[in-house]
């Protein structure tokens, strides 16, 4: 027990533990939606998206978390307005957009020598620095998000397996999908400066989608998505601390070594059952 806990009783992992934990419910929920609606890729976009916006505000001396809010907007509405005007699929709209905003923001890095952003950091935050005003952060988007998703629970649920239906029944897709893009990016943006993209990115696809193969209800996936989220972010960080690891670069990767194990456990169950009932049929 002292193995499992001792890392912890250090002050800066015990918040870097907190974090994880609010972090990890907030993607779990908005997650769930991402990938039953289809939208990781999006999330990943968004997540790289933000570079300009970062750029600019430590550039201006402004406050980074003002400024990866403002490239998200951006980048949402550029990816609705291509995807309504070009009539082309919105995957296009979102690969067009990732390349052109992490691309301004790579310039704007890369022309600057002075630049106070660390692209490493960008992208794999510093978990183990958070102090106690990105809890407050993270605690205020964590309880939006899931209100959020409450409220806007049967819009979402039919946007996501009939969009047609949802139409039908005056459930106005349109307005829901965008809540969704904003609900994507308010998870990536509260998340990012503490854990990074990569970390943000993990939390929001792997859990939920490890869930997605252990569950069919949508209440359930989200909950579930949440406790394996925790389960990475605390297991995480205890590899991290024992085997001198980047701690956000462990929890992503444990995230998706979780939902491959699930998927071959799922397999090899599957596999089991067949031979079983084969067996039974013969006797």
């Amino acid at each position: 027990m002292e193995f499992l806990f001792a890392p912890f009783e250090v002050s800066f992992v015990l918040r870097a533990l907190i974090a994880g934990v609010l972090a990890a419910v907030l993607c779990g929920c908005i997650g769930t939606w991402v990938v039953l609606r289809g939208l990781a890729f999006f999330g990943d976009a968004m997540s790289h998206g933000m570079l300009p916006g970062v750029a600019i505000a430590a550039l201006l001396g402004g406050q980074l978390m003002i400024g990866a809010a403002v490239s998200a907007l951006v980048m949402a509405a550029g990816i609705t307005w291509v995807s309504r005007e070009s009539k082309l699929s919105q995957d296009v709209g979102i690969g067009l957009l990732f390349v052109g905003m992490l691309a301004i923001g790579v310039v704007i890095v890369s022309h600057s020598q002075s630049f106070a952003v660390d692209l490493t950091g960008f992208l794999f935050g510093d978990v183990l620095g958070v102090r106690g005003q990105d809890l407050i952060i993270l605690t205020v988007a964590a309880c939006l998000g899931v209100l959020a998703c409450i409220l806007l629970h049967r819009p979402f649920l039919a946007l996501a397996f009939d969009e047609r239906k949802a139409a039908t029944l005056g459930m106005r897709p349109g307005w829901a999908h965008i809540a969704m893009l904003m609900l994507t990016a308010l998870a990536v943006v509260a998340s990012f400066q503490v854990v990074g993209t990569l970390l943000v990115f993990g939390l929001l696809i792997g859990p939920p989608a490890t869930a997605c193969l252990l569950f069919d209800r949508v209440g359930a996936i989200m909950a579930a998505a949440s406790v394996i989220g925790v389960f990475s972010c605390f297991f995480g960080l205890l590899v991290s601390w024992y085997a001198q690891t980047s701690a956000g670069a462990t929890i992503a990767l444990l995230t998706v070594l979780i939902f491959f194990a699930v998927l071959v456990a799922r397999r090899v169950k599957s596999a089991l059952q067949y031979f079983q009932h084969n067996e039974n049929h013969y006797q």
